[in-house]
């Protein structure tokens, strides 16, 4: 070994030594923390409420506040964007091969949803909303998946009245005393099988949101946008014969429409996205945009002869699932009759 390696060694050693008796002592650097200190980290709320603040919040505000802070990734009606998570829908897929588990569909508690909006949301801003927003948001989430009426206010009061409808989906993991006997008190860790053998492998979940941000990224497969060309309506019905439209429900029309824009386009140059174009949409046939792919009940409908007529558009606006069993449209509908009216006679300025 050279001088300079002894001497290296040598310096590390003493180091070492000298060192030695202060790690065994407490450093004597900080304080306890105070109560206050403890309260502002100690956020969780468990499924019988404990931990909840007093608040609450109704849906028509967590409407609002959900477009202003969570509808930019989860869509207006919770349905998702692109590949970032759909919150809403799912009903009764949890024995598919490829269920949809949403807050509606798979979360057994409702704690769950609270204490993670509260804790992690808005991305980007956590905690930086006030209580009675994080209610009115989750009161908004349960309206979106028909748990809920629109003039429901949540509270910490009425909380564990709402029932969640994949509460009993879930058991106790009673692992430690039911698989008690398959424990051993030295695992093996060479030679445990003879052979190994890959039996399953994992399905492509595609839950990856798209960094780009691109509007032609990831949509659902089954009504993906098949071409980014401007939309066309094909075979459509006779016109729309153009009136006189009231500007203030024109403006209510286009307010609403902004529940709609996570999905659709209208106007210049509007495309189809994860739905059609709705350019020319009043009085056109049913499933005549050009180059988009529809589902096969929409297809179905098509085949028909269906048009959508104000009527019958009203209808399927009110309630998509319900009209159309089977539709890729994810969110709940329109509960008011005059924001239909208003968004429809708002579609009508659009028929050329």
């Amino acid at each position: 070994m050279s001088k300079f390696l002894k001497l290296i060694a040598g310096t590390t050693l003493a180091s070492t030594l000298i060192a030695a008796p202060a790690m065994a002592e407490k450093l004597g650097l900080g304080r306890a923390a105070t109560p206050d200190e403890i309260a502002a980290w100690d956020l969780d709320v468990a499924p019988d409420g404990t931990g909840l603040p007093v608040g609450s919040g109704d849906v028509f505000t967590g409407e609002e506040v959900f477009a202003e802070h969570c509808a930019s990734c989860h869509g207006d009606f919770a349905e998702g964007v692109d590949n970032w998570p759909k919150l809403a829908g799912g009903a009764d897929t949890l024995d598919h091969e490829d269920p949809l588990k949403t807050v509606g569909s798979y979360w057994p508690y409702l704690s769950t949803t609270w204490d993670y909006v509260n804790r992690s949301m808005p991305f980007g801003a956590a905690q930086t909303m006030s209580t009675d927003d994080v209610y009115a948001i989750v009161a908004y989430i349960l309206y979106s998946n028909d748990l809920v009426d629109d003039e429901f206010v949540l509270s910490n009061e009425n909380f564990l009245d709402v029932e969640m409808p994949n509460a009993g989906g879930f058991i106790i993991d009673d692992r430690d005393t039911a698989e008690a006997h398959f424990w051993k008190a030295e695992p093996c860790m060479t030679n445990c099988k003879d052979s190994v053998e890959i039996t399953m492998r994992a399905a492509v979940l595609d839950v990856t949101p798209d960094e780009g941000g691109s509007e032609e990224a990831a949509a659902p497969a089954e009504e993906a946008a098949a071409a980014p060309a401007p939309t066309e309506t094909a075979d459509a019905a006779a016109p729309v014969e153009q009136a006189a439209i009231d500007p203030e429900l024109m403006k209510q029309g286009e307010k609403v429409f902004k529940k709609c824009k996570a999905c659709h386009q209208v106007g210049d140059g509007a495309k189809s996205k994860t739905g059609p174009a709705l350019n020319g949409i009043v009085g056109a046939s049913v499933g005549a945009v050009d180059g988009f792919k529809y589902s096969k009940p929409m297809l179905s409908l098509a085949e028909s002869g269906a048009t959508w007529t104000e009527d019958e558009l009203a209808a399927f606006l009110a309630k998509p699932k319900k009209y159309l069993k089977g539709t890729k449209m994810s969110f709940a509908g329109l509960k008011k009759e005059d924001d239909i009216i208003a968004v429809t006679a708002y579609l009508k300025s659009f028929q050329d």
